[in-house]
């Protein structure tokens, strides 16, 4: 049937509906508005263009609303280096009106470029950075019709593994036993997957309160914690253990050393990553896998710790390094080097369904983070616009929908909001 036929067909039934639906209630230029409002206003890409850019703060990251000219509206979310950035984004924001959202990689740049004496290095400005990138995104998406995953050049897998971060560092002074329960838990919850932390300020064998340099008493309390973990879940469960950053070279090589019978997926960052050569010793020194990148940002942050083979997995926060475009670059790159790539992820699930696109689309997608408070604290559930479980089975089914697939529930946020701070004004 050629499209004349097609559209002389259509517009005849459309025609002979109009009469008996606005005449018979009375109220066409009611039905009319309505008609006109559920008409697909997706139709020209090519001509959509931001007007305005919106931002709120539930204290721990930063919601950006992007709106448009045609009614499609996109989500972003920084996290953990965006506290006090409204003025921040209002100014970026102002920045793009009129431009058109479908040229992610070149806002992107611009904005790297435009301000670099303006802190686009690092911290804070890469990490709004991420939340306009990922609006981007989310946009051209919904614009296109299109999952990101396929924007990002298509996909190599359907679900993403997790494992679960069980946060105990919430507990004060959890004994082994506390360790092994909370690991058995997870693992009957699904999970292949589990992290712990061992870094605790508190530990009473601790010598000194500002330096940290462990004692043998708390790199034994650190070992009994996770071999009582191993024993409990069994060989089969990958175990991650979280230093935080915390601890100095000595430590880092001993505790990397002691670990080496329970198998870890990795330890990581037993040191902060700014010391290139002291990650390249401790990594090259044990068969522990060393991992570390979440307080990296962009590209170039990751670059010499990949080409001098200073770690054995990388694990950008792509709600702070610099988006998911940026993310996938920081992929590609470690692919070159053979280096897994396992993202951080501490946000909502709507930032981890936008992280999950990108896991998608590069080969040597390792794991992705997940937070046991997701699973049991309601406002995850209640700051976003999804309606099936979040994981299944140990792993986070991947969208198929346009964009990122999961949007914010803004009267959802409203609850969690910062107090007198503008709330998508």
């Amino acid at each position: 049937m050629s499209k004349t036929r097609r559209s002389f067909i259509r517009n005849g039934l459309l025609a002979s509906m109009i009469p008996s639906v606005s005449f018979a209630t009375g109220n066409y230029g009611k039905v009319l508005e309505e008609a006109i409002d559920n008409t697909s206003k997706y139709s020209a890409p090519s001509d959509l263009k931001i007007t305005k850019v919106l931002s709120a703060s539930d204290g721990h990251g930063v919601f950006l609303k992007v709106l448009t000219n045609q009614g499609i509206v996109g989500y972003g979310e920084g996290v953990d280096a965006v506290r006090g950035t409204y003025y921040l984004v209002k100014l970026l924001g102002e920045q793009l009106v009129g431009k058109s959202p479908l040229n992610p990689n070149v806002i992107f740049e611009g904005f790297r470029k435009g301000n670099f004496f303006g802190g686009a290095q690092s911290g804070v400005f890469p990490a709004v950075l991420s939340a306009f990138d990922m609006a981007m995104w989310d946009l051209c998406g919904k614009a296109l019709g299109l999952p990101i995953y396929q924007l990002l050049g298509g996909k190599f897998r359907d679900k993403i593994l997790v494992y679960c971060d069980t946060q105990l560092y919430a507990v004060n002074n959890p004994s082994p036993d506390v360790y092994a329960k909370v690991g058995v838990e997870a693992v009957s919850k699904g999970y292949k997957a589990i992290k712990f932390d061992i870094d605790w300020a508190g530990d009473p064998n601790r010598f000194d309160r500002w330096n940290w340099t462990a004692n043998d008493q708390e790199v034994q309390r650190m070992y009994n914690s996770i071999a009582a973990v191993r024993k409990a879940v069994g060989p089969k469960i990958e175990i991650c253990v979280d230093m935080h950053g915390r601890y100095d070279a000595p430590t880092g090589r001993k505790v990397a050393k002691v670990m080496e019978p329970l198998n870890l997926m990795w330890l990581e960052e037993p040191i902060p990553a700014d010391n290139v050569e002291v990650y390249k010793t401790i990594t090259q020194e044990t068969s522990t896998p060393i991992c570390t990148g979440e307080n990296l940002y962009l590209t170039y942050g990751f670059a010499r710790l990949l080409s001098e083979g200073a770690t054995d997995i990388i694990m950008p926060d792509l709600q702070k390094c610099g988006g998911l475009g940026e993310g996938q670059r920081i992929a590609n790159l470690a692919n070159t080097y053979y280096v897994p790539f396992s993202p951080h992820m501490v946000s909502s699930y709507m930032a981890a369904m936008a992280t999950a696109h990108v896991c998608a689309s590069v080969p040597n997608f390792q794991i992705l983070e997940w937070q046991s408070q997701s699973d049991t604290q309601a406002k995850w559930r209640d700051i976003v616009k999804f309606g099936g479980p979040f994981i299944v089975d140990g792993y986070l089914p991947l969208s198929n929908k346009p964009g990122i697939g999961v949007d914010l529930n803004e009267e959802g946020l409203k609850k969690y909001a910062v107090p007198g701070e503008p709330f998508f004004e």
